[in-house]
């Protein structure tokens, strides 16, 4: 699939004391640009919740190229790499808006759980959601 782009501009409170965004703010960049992604393909985080179900993250990989600083603004790329019905993989890309430069790559992995706690398969619990996330992930998948 293409990836879906998020823009948004490094705040001051996200810089430590090497003058650089800290680690942390990268992996909060990517749950943003997730919630965009769902949001413009057609499958909004809001109505998963509405419907009872959570996706609570199973595994975050970061890897940090190069360092972005306050004042600039990032590109993060994000695109579906895997989905079973039960599970979810998601890539992110986060770049310099301006040069392009690569600051960051990593994945996150989620579940899909009922309001018991119990894994469910989003094509028994939300056909429409999991039409949406296939169609969304184009016709070779």
């Amino acid at each position: 699939m293409e990836p879906v782009v998020y823009t948004r501009p490094v705040y001051y409170y996200e810089t430590d004391r090497m003058d650089c965004v800290h680690h942390s703010n990268y992996v909060r960049w990517f749950e943003e640009s997730r919630v965009h992604l769902m949001d413009v393909l057609g499958f909004p985080f809001v109505q998963l919740e509405a419907a009872g179900l959570v996706s609570p993250v199973l595994e975050v990989q970061a890897q940090y190229k190069t360092m972005a600083h306050f004042g600039e603004t990032v590109l993060v790329e994000t695109a579906i790499e895997s989905y079973t019905g039960t599970r979810i993989v998601f890539t992110y890309t986060v770049r310099d808006r301006d040069t392009g430069t690569l600051r960051c790559q990593g994945h996150t992995a989620h579940c899909f759980l009922n309001d018991h706690g119990r894994p469910v398969s989003l094509k028994k619990a939300l056909p429409a959601y999991h039409t949406a996330i296939l169609a969304a992930m184009g016709p070779e998948n």
